[in-house]
């Protein structure tokens, strides 16, 4: 699968590069194809101290409590082990997918929040991806059926 980045905003787009980037509006030619651009474990059954801390996990849970019926909630955390939020080391955003297309942002600042997230998806089935940007480590990438 391909990989575009976008150059104004790191907006990952999977397959071909969008007209204008959902995130910040930046036209098609602000992207370019990086296929290194989400890291990948070594060995994904024997993770390393580093991977167990920025390849998100993703727990679904088919009762959503806040919304009612048709709702399914994800809880996003990053890592295995938590990601460290400090002022020199942290998670700066993390993007949902779901299907590979994108359906959000959600940016977190430095010592204030821990990197896990909750939300309520209004789809049944597919394939959510959470990808996040660790502002030393990069992109790293998981995914879950829902």
């Amino acid at each position: 699968m391909n990989t575009f980045i976008c150059g104004k905003c790191g907006y990952a787009a999977f397959n071909e590069a969008p007209t204008v980037c959902p995130v910040c509006g930046a036209a098609k030619q602000a992207f370019k194809e990086d296929s290194a651009a989400i890291k990948k474990p070594i060995d994904p059954g024997n993770l390393n101290e580093m991977e167990k801390k920025h390849i998100p996990a993703i727990d679904i849970k088919r009762q959503c409590g806040l919304a009612g019926p048709g709702c399914v909630d994800a809880h996003i955390k990053i890592g295995s082990i938590l990601h460290v939020m400090e002022a020199k080391h942290y998670i700066m955003y993390i993007d949902l997918y779901i299907d590979y297309n994108f359906i959000a942002r959600y940016h977190l600042t430095a010592e204030k929040l821990n990197p896990v997230l909750g939300v309520h998806l209004k789809v049944p089935s597919g394939k959510l991806i959470a990808l996040e940007n660790c502002n030393i480590h990069g992109r790293w990438m998981a995914e879950v059926e829902i």
